[in-house]
């Protein structure tokens, strides 16, 4: 973690609030995501309290303190994929992958997220695995990727 931050820091003025976003961004994607070691750093680089480093990621929710699993499954449960039967579908993901929402199997395989809105109400139910997209998934089709992805190996 020290090499990423001694490579990613020196892009950002020093003591300059305006570079926040950005420097916690740019951490996540390479490290996945935030610590409070990271969080810690970041703050003393910025000449920010701890505090509210950790206050303003956590205002946004594309900051994960947590890591994610090698499929990273979020599904959507905005209104109209509700409608369709997303909050079942979510019930049949925790079942089968032994995961409940907002967490990480132990192996690390499976992390599972639950999205207020995907932005593909046309396609309700929506899910995505990684970049990859599963519009319109039937239960059927939703057993055949969970069967698919235990199989599989990144």
């Amino acid at each position: 973690m020290k090499e990423i931050l001694d490579r990613i820091l020196p892009n950002y003025p020093p003591n300059k609030n305006d570079g926040l976003l950005p420097i916690l961004q740019e951490i996540q994607k390479e490290c996945g995501y935030l610590t409070d070691e990271i969080l810690s750093e970041v703050g003393k680089y910025l000449n920010m309290p701890a505090n509210k480093v950790y206050g303003v990621a956590t205002f946004y929710d594309q900051f994960r303190f947590k890591p994610r699993g090698q499929f990273h499954i979020r599904l959507c449960k905005g209104t109209a994929c509700y409608l369709h039967g997303s909050a079942t579908y979510l019930n049949e993901l925790e079942k089968q992958l032994r995961v409940k929402a907002g967490t990480t199997s132990r192996d690390g395989k499976f992390s599972l997220e639950v999205a207020h809105c995907l932005g593909a109400c046309e396609s309700a139910p929506v899910m995505r695995i990684n970049d990859a997209w599963y519009p319109k998934v039937s239960p059927q089709e939703l057993s055949r990727i969970i069967r698919s992805l235990k199989e599989k190996t990144v």
